[in-house]
């Protein structure tokens, strides 16, 4: 009985599954994403707001500076100087203002230093102290040329530091957004791509246990086009297993019902003659020898029959004149032929060019004058032509004056085994024929009124075509 790996712990090794393995990988892919940029995005706000936060400050410093500038001029000096413009820039925002003179004595501060007088500046003459616990910020200030004090701006509360929590909140809501569209979007791109294969494994199980009925019956719509394609093509593959092996069961009855009549007669005329029941003379003797004869015929059908079918793989095509092929085969079946008691005319082009296998084209036109010389009543003629259609293929014709075949039966002609009723054949000799001509890459036509005579046509490539393997031509 068969366990389940182990792990080094000793307990059961658990396998994810592929939804769960690609949803994971979605998911993370899509979590160190946004965790990218967030983290971008903060640093970025940070930046921006510090920057934002420094220009506002220079400007603070540069306008306070410039209002103390103006009343320095008015004044005529630091003692008058009404520096309310100054403390309200600084105010406005959020700044503590000291403005000292050029000895760095303090003479406005906003802080509590310094005595004020009547006016409110501040006019206290020590070294300015207490700035506080901000970010001091200073600037010189000059008039007419000379540097006549400076003015100090102290920031206790920042503007970024009050928006940074805002902009994080934002971003953080952002990414949880983000990573929920991202889980969702991850799950249903994984339940498409895996549910056709949950499909197509589970059609392949029950393929495998011997449903040959089972198919995915996938919908195109419903499965990527790779996944859709793999499922089409296991259905068909599924369907031409179903109809070889239904082909291969049919072939074995019809190859057991095909032995078994001769088998039998032999079996029956020799059992009469070892229990005395027949003499052994030359009529017996005839018989035996013809049932034998008859169940020769059918393996060597059969065996030609199975090589017809692997034709296009042990094909090799080369350069070759149709007439002088069929030029052959008459001369080798003339004989039979005449035995039949039956007249051959042949009408050959000088000369039709094909790329064929000569010995597998000869087997062809050999085993159409034997089926003639199989079926035709004597006193009957076989035509054999060869000519070049318009188009430029080969054609080849064999054509006889003989019974015929009825209409109801021409759809037949090439089924394997089927006979119609004349005997003297396997029914296997036609399908050789279509078999090898097809692996040719070329076609078969049978023409019949039932009445006078059939007529077969074949037409062959006279060039390599995509069909044939080899790329050979002619020199």
């Amino acid at each position: 009985m068969s366990r389940a790996p182990a792990t080094r712990s000793g307990g059961p090794r658990r396998s994810w599954s592929l939804r769960l393995r690609l949803l994971v990988a979605f998911v993370t892919v899509a979590a160190a994403a946004v965790a990218l940029v967030t983290a971008a995005a903060l640093v970025g706000t940070s930046a921006g707001l510090s920057a934002q936060e420094r220009a506002t400050r220079d400007d603070t410093l540069r306008r306070a500076g410039d209002a103390a500038v103006t009343a320095y001029r008015r004044a005529q000096g630091w003692d008058a100087a009404v520096l309310t413009d100054a403390v309200s820039v600084a105010t406005g925002a959020g700044a503590r203002l000291i403005v000292r003179d050029a000895d760095g004595l303090v003479v406005r501060s906003t802080t509590g230093m310094g005595r004020m007088n009547g006016s409110g500046n501040g006019i206290g003459r020590g070294p300015g102290q207490g700035a506080g616990n901000g970010s001091p910020m200073v600037r010189s200030l000059t008039a007419d040329g000379a540097t006549v004090g400076s003015v100090t701006l102290v920031f206790t509360a920042t503007t970024a530091t009050a928006g940074r929590p805002v902009a994080w909140r934002w971003i953080g809501i952002a990414a949880v957004a983000a990573i929920a569209l991202a889980s969702a979007a991850a799950w249903l791109l994984t339940r498409s791509l895996t549910r056709p294969l949950a499909v197509l494994t589970g059609t392949a199980k029950a393929f495998a246990g011997g449903d040959r009925g089972a198919r995915t019956h996938l919908p195109v719509s419903s499965a990527p086009d790779e996944l859709a394609t793999l499922a089409a093509t296991f259905d068909e593959a599924a369907e031409q297993i179903q109809v070889s092996e239904q082909a291969r069961r049919q072939m074995a009855a019809d190859v057991a019902h095909e032995l078994r009549t001769p088998l039998a007669a032999l079996q029956a005329g020799l059992e009469e003659l070892r229990d005395g029941l027949a003499p052994a003379d030359t009529a017996a003797l005839a018989r035996l020898h013809d049932q034998s004869l008859r169940l020769g015929r059918v393996v060597t059908d059969l065996a030609d029959l199975s090589a017809a079918d692997a034709a296009r793989l042990t094909l090799r095509p080369e350069p070759a004149d149709l007439t002088g092929i069929s030029r052959a085969a008459a001369q080798a079946h003339e004989a039979r032929l005449r035995a039949a008691g039956l007249t051959l005319i042949t009408h050959l082009e000088d000369a039709v060019p094909v790329h064929a296998d000569p010995g597998r084209l000869d087997q062809v036109v050999g085993n159409l004058l034997q089926n003639c010389a199989r079926h035709c009543r004597e006193g009957d003629t076989v035509t054999l032509t060869t000519a070049t259609a318009p188009d430029g293929r080969a054609r080849l014709t064999v054509a006889d004056t003989g019974p015929g075949i009825p209409p109801a039966d021409l759809p037949h002609v090439f089924t394997r085994f089927w006979s119609s009723g004349t005997g003297g054949g396997s029914g296997l000799g036609m399908p050789i024929v279509k078999s090898l001509v097809e692996a040719h890459g070329g076609t078969i036509e049978i023409t019949s009124d039932g009445r006078h005579g059939t007529t077969v046509t074949i037409g062959l490539p006279a060039r390599p075509t995509s069909l044939l393997p080899g790329t050979g031509g002619w020199d």
